[in-house]
């Protein structure tokens, strides 16, 4: 467990905890698996306390960090098993973001394509990794036309983010029946219909066709219940979100699924170039046939005083 004193500049705390439960139909004798479970600290986020449980226990766990700069940990498991839990379990403290009036009177979006396609710039160097297509990105004219309704010309850089924000919201409807991992971005702007996952990835390709950075962020939502009714243990869900680069400001984080410039609901795990440099646990079994998986997150909101978290469900026998 890791503690990290808090800074004066925390707007909100959560208490995050993340299962995947795998159910086997028949016995595995190896898994191997790669989580990206860690969240990250960087300016606007503060990790105070991480620890991840695995059942049946790990016999080998190794934790490193990615190309991306992102915790990762990679465990193997010998002994037979129908069932795999990994339990991560988090405080994060979320530091103050820049608002609607912060994005204002940023530079042209053409200044910052331009400023990349002339050279490497070492001020952003960073960025470069962000501007091509990458696996379940791809980069094209219908994605640039889609996308030039916004970014008009002379348009300051964050204000058009905002709006090809809003429009995505505005013009599809979140459907978990309509898409998978493999529908392309074009087969998402067509059909208008998608999940969180499609929506980010979306946006991300409509700003690389036109020459400019964008980030997939891959997090947790804080959820609101409706009036008088408690918060649902397991409610919560994973998310994904866009991180747009702007000279000046760095990274800002826009929610087309939500239409809203990020603040303090939104919990980072990473970030890469699209899902599949995020995917929270992936790997390979030997045996095992079909397989249910179920997903359950919490997300609960903490004092700013830094009180206790709430008391931890992990199963007994699991392992830090």
């Amino acid at each position: 467990m890791t503690h990290l004193p808090l800074s004066a500049a925390v707007r909100a705390r959560y208490h995050v905890v993340h299962e995947t439960e795998v159910t086997y139909r028949s016995p595995v004798t190896l898994s191997q698996q790669y989580l990206h479970m860690t969240p990250r600290s960087f300016a606007c986020q503060q990790i105070e306390s991480h620890e991840t449980w695995v059942t049946p226990l790990e016999n080998d766990g190794v934790d490193g960090t990615d190309y991306f700069g992102n915790k990762t940990r990679q465990i193997t498991i010998t002994a037979p098993h129908q069932s795999l839990l990994v339990h991560a379990e988090s405080t994060v403290a979320l530091m103050q973001r820049p608002d609607l009036d912060g994005i204002k009177g940023t530079s042209s979006w053409e200044s910052l394509r331009d400023r990349l396609q002339q050279g490497m710039d070492a001020a952003m160097f960073d960025a470069y990794r962000y501007l091509y297509a990458s696996p379940h990105v791809s980069c094209g004219l219908e994605l640039e036309a889609f996308a030039r309704t916004s970014y008009t010309p002379g348009r300051p850089q964050l204000d058009a983010a905002l709006d090809l924000t809003q429009r995505i919201f505005d013009e599809f409807d979140f459907d978990d029946t309509a898409t998978d991992i493999s529908t392309p971005l074009e087969e998402v702007l067509r059909g208008r219909r998608g999940v969180c996952q499609d929506f980010a990835q979306l946006m991300i390709g409509c700003l690389r066709s036109l020459g400019l950075p964008a980030r997939y962020m891959s997090g947790y939502i804080l959820t609101h219940p409706p009036a008088g009714q408690q918060r649902l243990i397991g409610a919560d869900a994973s998310h994904a979100w866009v991180s747009v680069f702007c000279p000046g400001l760095g990274w800002v984080d826009f929610d087309p699924t939500n239409r809203c410039l990020v603040q303090h609901d939104h919990i980072t795990l990473g970030w890469g170039r699209d899902f599949s440099d995020v995917t929270p646990m992936r790997g390979v079994v030997l045996g095992g046939g079909e397989q249910d998986l179920e997903v359950r997150v919490t997300v609960t909101p903490l004092p700013l005083d830094g009180a206790a978290r709430p008391s931890s469900t992990v199963p007994a026998g699991c392992q830090g």
